[in-house]
């Protein structure tokens, strides 16, 4: 059967794409199309052969590429003199139809769809909406990145751990390189940069708190009484101004489940714990406060299961320790309190670390440096094993601890002369068997990263 490289060699010819040499400069980095290092067959065997390794997105950035060089080629306009003949309604794949084209788009690695941009309109558009992703939810076709700080406050990296591949998002802006940016401007523009809702040197040294919801990841820190909210889209490759909780809170409790997040408890901006809660839709960018916890509670910590929000951990306004968790039944808008849940969790002076993997709850205990998993049936934490441990460490705590599709994660790493090492030590959780820890992946810091489970995400879309 005709494959879709020699279908849309022979469509590029008609349309006349002009050859580019590769210009895809960093920070776009994420959106590079190399080719696929793994790929599904994207149509069933009585449809179009896509199994050839030599794809569709091997002709993108190679004889028949456009110039993609402008960081924010995702969303700029296409210049007259390197534009597409676009004129064709069904786009480049007119011969076997839009939803046949976008049957195979769908089952591509997201780190291509950079490339598929700027193939034309259509596809920039797709993208733009974010239907492909949809259309992935969808049919159960999950891709699962993880994000976290490296070398700089500002700076954020992203691994996919299926394709064993870094890459480097936009940096994050901030106020100081407006100001430099604004010299010459006149006072006007300054005056304007300084009212700008930017990260400064205070937001660099503030606690923040890190959550990835659909194509989104969004960075919460309070600095001097003021909620700051940063948003990453990876349908725009940018990051921009978040909105903002109706109730600002910090130390709070949070977890996503597609396109939702869930929010609750905390500390309010003059340190006061919180019981209230808010859910969040990342397509809609809308804040929506439900229904409030049973008792108020800071420094905890949320997960979702079985459909379900959960906050374990926490301590009250008089910093006790609290040992009941609760459950919030999306379907029903109740919170439903557990006695004894939190108990067996470490109960130091951070939230505790939570991951879910199949529907099943484990804790990183640091104190102990052990790992746990919650006992439903019987409410309470049975110890399967040790947690990774590094030499040299400087803390011990300063871990992240992470469910990445089918595995637990644990990300850290020595301090060296020459900053740090990160280290991501995976495990596949099996009949509840002693954890067996292995290196994923490590990467070179050029600082000793602090509080990496607040800085740290995993997107799946």
């Amino acid at each position: 059967m005709t494959n879709l490289f020699e279908l849309t060699t022979k469509l590029a010819k008609k349309q006349r794409v002009q050859p580019e040499p590769e210009s895809i400069n960093d920070p776009s980095d994420c959106h590079k199309g190399d080719g696929l290092n793994d790929r599904s067959d994207c149509c069933d065997s009585d449809s179009i052969d896509c199994s050839d390794s030599d794809s569709l997105f091997s002709l993108i950035g190679q004889d028949n590429s456009i110039d993609c060089s402008d960081s924010d080629f995702l969303f700029s306009p296409i210049d007259q003199d390197n534009s597409i003949d676009c004129s064709d309604s069904n786009s480049l794949f007119s011969p076997i139809g839009r939803d046949n084209s976008i049957d195979c788009l769908v089952r591509c690695s997201r780190f291509e769809y950079g490339s598929l941009a700027c193939i034309n309109r259509s596809f920039r558009s797709l993208i733009k909406r974010g239907e492909l992703y949809q259309l992935r939810c969808q049919l159960g076709i999950v891709e699962h990145w993880i994000y976290f700080i490296c070398d700089d406050p500002n700076k954020w990296v992203a691994y996919d751990p299926k394709a064993n591949r870094w890459m480097t998002p936009p940096l994050m802006p901030c106020k100081e390189e407006c100001f430099k940016c604004s010299n010459g401007l006149g006072d006007k523009y300054r005056s304007e940069v300084a009212y700008l809702h930017l990260p400064d040197e205070c937001f660099k040294c503030s606690p923040k708190i890190s959550l990835a919801v659909g194509t989104e990841l969004l960075l919460f820190a309070k600095v001097l009484k003021k909620q700051f909210v940063m948003r990453y889209s990876i349908l725009s490759n940018r990051w921009t101004q978040g909105e903002k909780m109706n109730q600002p809170r910090g130390y709070f409790a949070s977890a996503s489940l597609g396109e939702k997040a869930i929010v609750a408890g905390g500390l309010d901006l003059f340190c006061n714990a919180l019981n209230s809660a808010e859910l969040y839709n990342s397509e809609t960018r809308c804040w929506v406060t439900i229904s409030s916890m049973n008792k108020a509670r800071k420094i905890c910590s949320g997960v979702f299961m079985d459909g379900k929000f959960y906050v374990v951990g926490g301590k009250s306004s008089c910093n006790d320790f609290l040992t009941c968790g609760e459950e919030y039944d999306l379907e029903r808008e109740t919170w439903r309190v557990i006695p004894n849940m939190s108990v067996g969790l470490d109960s130091n002076s951070r939230a505790p670390l939570v991951a879910v993997v199949r529907n099943e709850l484990y804790t990183a205990d640091c104190s102990e440096m052990v790992l746990r998993k919650y006992d439903k049936k019987n409410n309470v934490w049975v110890t399967l094993g040790p947690m990774p441990v590094w030499p040299d460490y400087v803390n011990k705590w300063n871990v992240a601890f992470l469910a990445c599709g089918d595995r637990l994660l644990v990300i850290g790493g020595p301090l060296d002369d020459e900053g740090g090492l990160i280290q991501i030590k995976s495990w596949v959780p099996d009949n509840d068997g002693p954890p067996q820890w292995n290196i994923l992946a490590e990467r070179h810091s050029e600082t000793y990263l602090y509080d990496l489970d607040s800085n740290c995400a995993v997107m799946g879309c």
